[in-house]
């Protein structure tokens, strides 16, 4: 289990509940709704990104924090008083690779307040209770982190097998009733579980359609990751470390982030055991397994006994691939690499982007720019992923000059002239960040 309590900065109350939950991990929690107060309020409406997308109300955090110590007033009293209710979630569908989409939920301001209130005071109990292989949507841990774990576990020779596992829509598959029934096991608190019931029982705006699905959670609410997590909790992650491990021959281990993840395994019995009884797992709890994304494959290091001359095993995870490959001394080791798909998305997405915004002004589009190249960099800035940032950073210049010289049709820009501006305007270069072979 995670060590850390929260953050220094929470309520007293919420501290105390934190240390309790530590202390007691069997202990039920009867009285919580009395932590949202119009203080817990206030912050969290502070913690929202003043640009998010607005709800079906059509209110910003703006214009909700007008008169907002008299709008958080009237919502403490609507929830207090029980008389809260959750508004319909408005749908975008966000563009994804091959021409598909993933459907977002966007909340009205005052909801997202409510959300984030609730994952506060929830993740408060959680979080001393998830367990270390869970790295996705948790305080201080991050994706960097499972990717770490993943590569420590080859090299100390625990993901011989790997068992990548994917599920088909998790977030709008999960049943609710026995996610409640998981969330009674800590929480005894009626109010806190009537108003997560809300915020599960809520209808969704598709533009003019409006629907009500009776199972899920919303994919892009605040709350929503927490639920998820604390779903896969009971369903996984407990389930393996307390019921399959030690029935195991070997050493075994699961990394996930939400509802992405991979079993890694010592020995090829064991992971042929666990694949055999995954899908039936999630069967109970209404989750099924993406059969084409599901895979249990090899990844023992290559030997020439087995006939092998490189390593040409690979899978993916969280956007990196993984492989083996010889180091100068000719001994081999493993590695990851920006996705093949991923890379050519971000390139493609940096194209465009130069595209249709050649109209800005230079400077306007260095600053743009600068950002999106240095987020790609801050996350697959790893050990070994040196050649293809190289590329992205090399293509991001490509672009950036393409559509720089078709603002005018007068005077043509050089790549000389491009130089001379990268000077005055640079942009980030390719560099390691993150090193996940730290301990």
């Amino acid at each position: 289990m995670t060590d850390a309590l929260t953050s220094l900065d929470m309520s007293t109350g919420l501290r105390k509940v934190a240390e309790r939950a530590k202390r007691e991990p069997a202990a039920r929690f009867h009285s919580l709704a009395h932590l949202i107060d119009e203080e817990l309020l206030a912050g969290v409406y502070q913690r929202l990104r003043g640009n998010a997308a607005v709800g079906v109300d059509g209110i910003s955090k703006e214009q909700y924090g007008q008169e907002l110590q008299r709008n958080l007033r009237d919502l403490h009293e609507r929830l207090r008083t029980k008389r809260y209710r959750h508004q319909p979630i408005r749908r975008v569908h966000i563009p994804k690779e091959k021409g598909r989409t993933r459907p977002i939920g966007i909340s009205a301001t005052e909801d997202k307040v409510v959300q984030g209130a609730l994952r506060e005071v929830l993740g408060t109990i959680y979080e001393q209770e998830f367990l270390d292989c869970s790295y996705g949507f948790r305080p201080g841990r991050s994706a960097h982190g499972a990717v770490r774990a993943l590569t420590r576990a080859v090299d100390e020779g625990e993901a011989n097998w790997i068992l990548e596992f994917d599920i088909v829509s998790f977030f709008d598959s999960l049943c609710r009733l026995q996610l409640l029934e998981m969330l009674q096991r800590r929480v005894a608190d009626g109010s806190i579980l009537r108003l997560v019931g809300k915020c599960l029982h809520v209808g969704v705006l598709d533009g003019e359609e409006f629907t009500e699905p009776s199972q899920g959670t919303v994919q892009g609410s605040t709350l929503s990751p927490l639920l998820g997590n604390a779903y896969l909790h009971y369903v996984l992650d407990l389930w393996f470390t307390e019921e399959v491990k030690p029935r195991l021959r070997g050493k075994a281990a699961l990394v996930r982030y939400a509802d992405d993840g991979c079993f890694t395994f010592e020995r090829q019995d064991d992971a042929e055991r666990v694949m055999a009884v995954l899908g039936q797992r999630l069967e109970r709890f209404g989750l099924k397994l993406h059969p084409e994304k599901t895979r249990l494959l090899d990844f023992r290091q290559p030997l020439r006994s087995r006939g092998e001359g490189k390593g040409s095993t690979t899978f993916d995870f969280l956007g990196f691939c993984w492989y083996w490959r010889r180091t100068r001394r000719g001994q081999w080791t493993v590695a990851c690499k920006t996705r093949r798909a991923r890379l050519a998305r971000a390139i493609q997405a940096v194209y465009a982007w130069c595209r249709d915004h050649r109209h800005l002004s230079v400077k306007q589009q260095h600053a743009t720019l600068t950002r999106k190249v240095q987020g790609h960099i801050n996350y697959f800035g790893v050990n070994g992923n040196m050649p293809s940032l190289k590329r992205f950073v090399w293509k991001a210049h490509w672009s950036w000059f393409k559509w720089l010289n078709r603002r005018s049709q007068r005077a043509r820009l050089t790549w000389e002239r491009y130089e001379d501006l990268l000077r005055a305007l640079p942009l980030p270069t390719a560099r390691i960040v993150v090193s996940i072979w730290k301990r």
